[in-house]
């Protein structure tokens, strides 16, 4: 198994277009083993919170929308 391991120098140098890349993978789901999703849902993750603005559009992806819990 392949384990991710991206830098903040990788973070910081990711495009719209490599988000929107990655998110259009996510939302296909259409990968040969439950890690490989894992990997990029991991990897949005972490830009959701070193560069929020790249991931404004594909939150849903995240489940990081606030709720209420009362």
């Amino acid at each position: 198994m392949k384990t991710l391991s991206i830098s903040r120098q990788d973070i910081a140098a990711m495009t719209a277009k490599d988000v929107e890349a990655l998110a259009t993978r996510l939302e296909s789901d259409n990968y040969s083993n439950a890690f490989e999703s894992l990997n990029d849902w991991h990897l949005l993750r972490a830009i959701a919170f070193q560069r929020p603005e790249l991931v404004e559009s594909y939150v849903h992806l995240l489940d990081l929308e606030p709720y209420d819990e009362a």
